[in-house]
Protein backbone atom coordinates (compact mmCIF):
# COMPACT_ATOMS: atom_id res chain seq x y z
CA UNK A 1 0.00 0.00 0.00
CA UNK A 2 1.48 3.20 -1.27
CA UNK A 3 0.39 6.23 -0.14
CA UNK A 4 -0.04 9.07 -3.00
CA UNK A 5 0.40 12.85 -2.25
CA UNK A 6 -1.93 15.19 -3.28
CA UNK A 7 -1.28 18.20 -5.06
CA UNK A 8 -3.01 20.84 -3.74
CA UNK A 9 -4.57 23.65 -6.02
CA UNK A 10 -3.32 27.42 -5.96
CA UNK A 11 -5.84 30.03 -5.93
CA UNK A 12 -3.69 33.24 -6.64
CA UNK A 13 -4.88 36.34 -3.72
CA UNK A 14 -6.40 38.98 -5.26
CA UNK A 15 -5.39 42.56 -5.08
CA UNK A 16 -6.60 44.69 -2.66
CA UNK A 17 -7.26 47.52 -5.26
CA UNK A 18 -8.92 45.20 -7.99
CA UNK A 19 -11.60 44.23 -4.81
CA UNK A 20 -11.97 47.57 -4.31
CA UNK A 21 -12.63 48.24 -7.55
CA UNK A 22 -15.05 45.01 -8.08
CA UNK A 23 -17.17 46.30 -4.77
CA UNK A 24 -16.87 50.04 -6.02
CA UNK A 25 -18.41 49.16 -9.55
CA UNK A 26 -20.99 46.93 -7.51
CA UNK A 27 -22.10 49.53 -5.81
CA UNK A 28 -22.13 52.23 -8.21
CA UNK A 29 -24.83 50.34 -10.30
CA UNK A 30 -27.02 49.46 -7.35
CA UNK A 31 -26.52 53.31 -6.01
CA UNK A 32 -27.91 54.52 -10.09
CA UNK A 33 -30.45 51.75 -9.85
CA UNK A 34 -31.72 53.10 -6.03
CA UNK A 35 -31.41 56.41 -6.76
CA UNK A 36 -33.51 56.47 -9.62
CA UNK A 37 -36.46 56.19 -7.18
CA UNK A 38 -35.11 58.96 -4.90
CA UNK A 39 -36.66 62.11 -4.94
CA UNK A 40 -34.86 65.83 -3.79
CA UNK A 41 -35.86 65.18 -0.16
CA UNK A 42 -33.15 64.91 2.21
CA UNK A 43 -32.98 61.91 4.75
CA UNK A 44 -33.88 58.46 4.41
CA UNK A 45 -36.31 57.37 1.96
CA UNK A 46 -37.46 53.75 2.55
CA UNK A 47 -37.81 52.87 -1.01
CA UNK A 48 -34.54 53.65 -2.41
CA UNK A 49 -33.17 50.96 0.91
CA UNK A 50 -35.45 48.70 -0.10
CA UNK A 51 -34.55 48.69 -3.82
CA UNK A 52 -31.05 48.85 -3.05
CA UNK A 53 -31.42 45.82 -0.93
CA UNK A 54 -33.29 43.71 -3.61
CA UNK A 55 -30.64 45.02 -6.02
CA UNK A 56 -27.76 44.00 -3.92
CA UNK A 57 -28.76 40.88 -3.47
CA UNK A 58 -29.70 40.36 -6.82
CA UNK A 59 -26.24 41.83 -8.22
CA UNK A 60 -24.20 39.88 -5.37
CA UNK A 61 -25.66 37.26 -4.15
CA UNK A 62 -28.49 35.71 -7.08
CA UNK A 63 -26.03 36.20 -9.61
CA UNK A 64 -22.80 34.82 -7.97
CA UNK A 65 -24.44 31.48 -7.35
CA UNK A 66 -25.46 31.48 -10.70
CA UNK A 67 -22.45 32.92 -12.21
CA UNK A 68 -19.26 30.69 -11.17
CA UNK A 69 -18.93 33.02 -7.95
CA UNK A 70 -18.92 36.68 -10.30
CA UNK A 71 -20.93 39.45 -10.03
CA UNK A 72 -20.48 42.26 -12.37
CA UNK A 73 -17.90 44.14 -10.36
CA UNK A 74 -15.69 40.47 -9.75
CA UNK A 75 -16.16 39.79 -13.30
CA UNK A 76 -15.09 43.38 -14.52
CA UNK A 77 -11.91 42.72 -12.48
CA UNK A 78 -11.46 39.08 -13.19
CA UNK A 79 -12.14 38.24 -9.48
CA UNK A 80 -14.48 35.11 -7.90
CA UNK A 81 -15.44 34.20 -4.45
CA UNK A 82 -14.65 30.63 -3.24
CA UNK A 83 -15.46 28.93 0.11
CA UNK A 84 -12.46 28.55 2.73
CA UNK A 85 -12.31 25.55 5.14
CA UNK A 86 -9.97 24.94 7.94
CA UNK A 87 -8.11 27.21 6.46
CA UNK A 88 -7.60 26.24 2.98
CA UNK A 89 -9.43 27.30 -0.08
CA UNK A 90 -11.92 24.82 -1.35
CA UNK A 91 -12.44 25.09 -5.14
CA UNK A 92 -15.98 25.64 -5.27
CA UNK A 93 -18.54 28.39 -5.36
CA UNK A 94 -20.16 29.29 -1.63
CA UNK A 95 -23.57 27.54 -0.84
CA UNK A 96 -26.35 30.23 -1.04
CA UNK A 97 -26.70 30.53 2.91
CA UNK A 98 -23.32 31.28 2.68
CA UNK A 99 -23.24 33.92 0.24
CA UNK A 100 -26.72 35.49 2.04
CA UNK A 101 -24.62 35.87 5.21
CA UNK A 102 -21.56 37.72 3.39
CA UNK A 103 -23.28 40.25 1.62
CA UNK A 104 -25.82 40.97 4.08
CA UNK A 105 -23.03 42.06 6.28
CA UNK A 106 -21.02 44.07 3.18
CA UNK A 107 -24.50 45.03 1.83
CA UNK A 108 -25.72 47.09 5.22
CA UNK A 109 -22.06 48.92 5.01
CA UNK A 110 -22.84 49.75 1.48
CA UNK A 111 -26.04 50.59 2.61
CA UNK A 112 -24.94 52.69 5.01
CA UNK A 113 -22.62 54.70 2.50
CA UNK A 114 -25.47 55.10 0.06
CA UNK A 115 -27.15 56.60 2.65
CA UNK A 116 -24.28 59.21 3.65
CA UNK A 117 -23.87 59.77 -0.09
CA UNK A 118 -27.50 60.87 -0.19
CA UNK A 119 -27.28 63.04 2.72
CA UNK A 120 -24.08 64.03 2.75
CA UNK A 121 -25.07 67.91 1.83
CA UNK A 122 -28.06 68.09 4.81
CA UNK A 123 -25.87 66.72 7.15
CA UNK A 124 -21.99 66.57 6.72
CA UNK A 125 -21.71 64.03 9.37
CA UNK A 126 -23.45 61.81 7.88
CA UNK A 127 -20.02 60.77 6.14
CA UNK A 128 -19.61 58.74 9.39
CA UNK A 129 -21.75 56.11 7.73
CA UNK A 130 -18.94 55.59 5.84
CA UNK A 131 -17.06 53.62 8.66
CA UNK A 132 -18.72 50.06 9.13
CA UNK A 133 -17.98 49.27 5.75
CA UNK A 134 -14.26 50.71 6.33
CA UNK A 135 -13.37 49.32 9.28
CA UNK A 136 -14.71 45.34 7.35
CA UNK A 137 -12.62 46.20 4.76
CA UNK A 138 -9.63 47.03 6.30
CA UNK A 139 -9.38 43.90 7.58
CA UNK A 140 -7.84 42.57 4.58
CA UNK A 141 -4.91 44.78 4.59
CA UNK A 142 -3.87 43.31 7.88
CA UNK A 143 -4.68 40.18 6.70
CA UNK A 144 -1.28 39.34 5.30
CA UNK A 145 -1.50 35.82 4.92
CA UNK A 146 -5.60 35.33 3.31
CA UNK A 147 -6.55 39.01 3.08
CA UNK A 148 -9.83 38.17 3.98
CA UNK A 149 -11.99 41.00 4.81
CA UNK A 150 -14.47 40.62 8.04
CA UNK A 151 -17.36 39.45 6.27
CA UNK A 152 -15.36 37.05 4.37
CA UNK A 153 -13.65 35.49 7.75
CA UNK A 154 -17.21 35.46 9.46
CA UNK A 155 -18.25 33.33 6.24
CA UNK A 156 -15.65 31.27 4.78
CA UNK A 157 -15.35 33.11 1.74
CA UNK A 158 -12.34 34.03 -0.07
CA UNK A 159 -11.45 36.14 -3.34
CA UNK A 160 -9.21 34.78 -6.01
CA UNK A 161 -7.89 36.51 -9.13
CA UNK A 162 -9.61 34.42 -12.19
CA UNK A 163 -9.18 33.71 -16.05
CA UNK A 164 -12.48 34.54 -16.91
CA UNK A 165 -13.37 37.97 -16.81
CA UNK A 166 -13.42 41.58 -18.97
CA UNK A 167 -10.31 42.84 -17.28
CA UNK A 168 -11.40 46.09 -17.07
CA UNK A 169 -8.61 47.08 -14.99
CA UNK A 170 -6.13 45.62 -17.83
CA UNK A 171 -7.76 47.76 -20.45
CA UNK A 172 -7.74 50.94 -18.70
CA UNK A 173 -3.79 50.21 -17.84
CA UNK A 174 -3.57 50.10 -21.59
CA UNK A 175 -5.63 52.63 -22.67
CA UNK A 176 -3.77 55.29 -20.38
CA UNK A 177 -0.68 54.22 -21.67
CA UNK A 178 -1.76 54.88 -25.05
CA UNK A 179 -2.63 58.03 -24.03
CA UNK A 180 0.48 59.09 -22.51
CA UNK A 181 2.68 57.76 -25.40
CA UNK A 182 0.26 59.90 -27.89
CA UNK A 183 0.53 62.94 -25.56
CA UNK A 184 4.89 62.83 -25.20
CA UNK A 185 4.41 62.46 -29.04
Amino acid sequence: MSIERVTEKHYPKAEIGRRGMALGLDFLVVWLVSSLLGGNNPGIQFAQILVFAIAWLVLRVVLVYNNQGQSLGRWAFDLKVLEVEDGQVVGRIPDLRSLLKREAIAGFGALLVSIALSNIRVNPTAILLVLPLAIDCATAFSDIQMRQALHDRYTGTFIVSSRRGYSLDIKVKRLVGNLRRNVRR
